[in-house]
């Protein structure tokens, strides 16, 4: 039942993303952004902004540690790609693991879908350019890539001083690029917590589902 609980979780989240991405468009909707460019929740956000200020040393260091969550990802390719060598075919790589590299195409995609449709754009140029916003696209990545990285760890590290190191720095890893781009004053506070919102929505949908493939493979070899 756990898992069926998560994945309903999961859904939930995305619908309240989609709720929260509607009130962004529609709630106190002012033209306070660069250029004139109009943002919601716009009292909120501004006084946010201005409460935190600008930290362009924060934004740098967040933005070049947002190749970590990338590298991840890459390893994961890299053991599906393995697998598929070895084993000669894709439906014998784990299914986790393909899981996972649907679950980042996923991600992936929701990036590229509001670089194109742009909700609001940042409160700063990022040299000279307006940049769309909404979600955060490196809190997106950290949220979604990162909790996968401790849920694989745990399914394949059998030492428990590699998973002791591992698991609280990936945490902290995670706290601090949090905090990092929300305080960096480049994204809007409604950014980074649609980001999360979603992030996690995401994540819950893809651990469930390995829960239950996990059970359905038990009982199919007649585990119990």
């Amino acid at each position: 039942m756990k898992d069926k609980k998560l994945f309903s979780v999961g859904l939930i989240l995305i619908a309240v993303f989609v709720f929260w991405t509607i009130l962004i468009l529609t709630v106190d909707v002012q033209p306070v952004g660069v250029n004139g460019t109009v943002v919601g929740f716009a009292t909120l956000n501004c006084s946010f902004h201005n409460l935190t200020g600008v930290n362009m040393s924060v934004y740098h260091i967040t933005d070049w540690l947002g190749l970590v969550p990338l590298f991840c990802c890459m390893i994961y390719g890299s053991v599906g790609f393995v697998q598929l060598i070895k084993r000669k075919n894709l439906l014998k790589v784990d299914i986790d693991i393909l899981l996972l590299g649907v679950y980042y195409l996923i991600v992936i995609f929701g990036y590229l879908f509001f670089e194109m449709i742009p909700i609001n754009y940042r409160p700063i140029l990022i040299d000279g350019i307006m940049e769309a916003s909404y979600p955060s696209s490196t809190t997106l990545l950290v949220s979604s890539v990162m909790p996968t990285v401790i849920f694989q760890i745990d399914r394949r590290i059998k030492n428990m001083v590699v998973r002791r190191i591992i698991t609280p720095s990936t945490i902290l890893f995670s706290l601090f690029m949090l905090i990092g781009r929300t305080i960096a004053g480049v994204h809007w506070l409604t950014d980074i917590i649609g980001s999360v919102i979603l992030a996690m929505g995401l994540y819950l949908i893809y651990y469930s589902s390995v829960l239950l493939l996990d059970k359905k493979r038990r009982v199919y070899s007649g585990i119990q």
